[in-house]
């Protein structure tokens, strides 16, 4: 077998630091790590701090203070690192009420935001700061869903206002907010492209993404709602099989789309990584033997390696040159799902051997504070593609299947959201009684 190098087995996580300390020549950006509870929120215009953030719900804290005035640039972060020095744009996996939070986000690096049914299952159902629209809306004939979604669509349209000047300096690259379709469509193909439609309509922003999972019955949505021209984030990726036909309904809907200018079209694939591992380590400990033990926290960025090798191979060569021709932008990968699971590997692990050129990587809080406080910033998606075949290959031999992989991890994936989305509206239903509302 291969020896496997920047893939060994992850150790222990390094500990994270309290602090870290701003320079002095600059104006004070303090990216620390305390309890949300110690501070109140506060927002103003030369001077944004936030003090309790319900949108981070954890120990990452963003206090910015522009000390010597408007205009003075802030202290740079390892973020703005990862996009300027590498062409990684880094995302954060959250969105919560009050959007303003995301302030010192953007200001630290942070260029643009993925949300999802279990995201805002979160987000409404542990705070009060939807109860006043949410009230207004049942008292005027909404039914319990359709008031989800109106709160959905305001949360999603202020993030997306929030990001709109990155998305102007970029040309349409980069600043966007994604909002997933109802997870009970994962089957409908119509009804994906339909509901997709909908979404994108009473967003009515630029730079909306909308977030359509790459199951077997919705990859032929995706073609149909890129030829409409709405921008996608195909997300729920887990094999290489599914992937390219990803890449491939992207390509098929810029292609048949008619348009003249593609500039305006975009689409990112969401290739998930830590589900990975956490599968395959189970298959591999039920296995026992020492090869399949010492290829355990392996499999998930080998996959990814691989996946970029892919994508690499794919916006290439005269298809894809006929269409650059007309403005088409490569469909990015995006790295979802990098939170570590397994408290044994490093916590960033699914970031720092994952960065490249025109990818993205959405970081939910435990890996966006981590790399933020220690993360490293260096080419490393495709420095070792021969490990990766390797890894790949190895964990082939010990009779682990990829494809059932893929299928399982999906499976799970869309009923997890289900599940998110059917409770969020149970929620809803029983604040609407405690309100004396109405029913559905």
């Amino acid at each position: 077998m291969a020896t496997i190098s920047r893939l060994s087995t992850p150790s222990q996580a390094a500990s994270v630091s309290s602090t870290l300390k701003p320079r002095s020549a600059q104006p004070k950006i303090l990216i620390g790590f305390y309890r949300s509870s110690d501070f109140n929120a506060k927002v103003s215009s030369s001077k944004l701090a936030v003090r309790s953030n319900p949108a981070l719900r954890g120990p990452l804290v963003v206090k910015c203070s522009n000390a010597d005035g408007n205009g003075t640039p802030v202290k740079r972060t390892v973020l703005h690192d990862l996009y300027e020095k590498e062409g990684q744009s880094p995302w954060y996996d959250n969105l919560c009420r009050p959007v303003t939070d995301l302030l010192p986000l953007i200001a630290s690096g942070v260029r643009g935001v993925t949300s999802n049914p279990a995201i805002f299952q979160k987000a409404i159902s542990s705070s009060n700061a939807y109860n006043d629209q949410f009230r207004e809306l049942v008292q005027s004939g909404k039914d319990i869903e359709a008031a989800y979604w109106e709160l959905v669509v305001k949360d999603i349209q202020d993030a997306c206002k929030l990001f709109e000047p990155i998305y102007d300096q970029t040309n349409a690259a980069d600043g966007y907010v994604s909002v997933e379709v109802s997870p009970r469509l994962a089957d409908e193909t119509k009804g994906t492209v339909d509901a997709a439609k909908w979404l994108h309509k009473v967003v009515d922003r630029r730079n909306v993404y909308i977030k359509i999972p790459a199951t077997a019955a919705c990859v032929p949505s995706i073609k149909d709602v890129i030829s409409l021209g709405i921008s996608v984030n195909v997300t729920l990726i887990f094999s290489l099989s599914r992937y390219e036909a990803v890449i491939d309904a992207y390509l098929d809907g810029l292609e048949a789309s008619g348009l003249n200018d593609l500039s305006k079209v975009t689409s990112v694939a969401s290739f998930f990584v830590s589900r990975v591992d956490t599968l395959i380590d189970k298959k591999l400990e039920k296995i026992g033997t020492p090869e399949a033990l010492d290829l355990r926290g392996k499999a998930a960025v080998a996959q990814a390696a691989l996946a970029y090798k892919l994508y690499q191979k794919k916006f290439s060569g005269p298809r894809w040159e006929a269409l650059v021709k007309k403005g088409a932008k490569k469909q990015r990968l995006l790295w979802a799902s990098t939170s570590v699971k397994n408290p044994a590997y490093p916590d960033t692990l699914y970031v720092a051997p994952l960065i490249g050129p025109d990818t993205v990587s959405t970081m939910p809080d435990q890996a966006l504070q981590a790399f933020i406080d220690h993360g490293a910033v260096s080419r490393t998606i495709d420095s070792n593609v021969s490990e990766a075949e390797g890894v790949y290959s190895a964990l082939e031999k010990l009779g682990i299947d990829w494809s059932d992989v893929g299928t399982q991890l999906e499976l799970e994936g869309v009923d997890s959201f289900k599940k998110s989305f059917d409770s969020l509206l149970d929620t809803l239903q029983e604040k609407a009684n405690s309100l004396k509302l109405v029913s559905l």
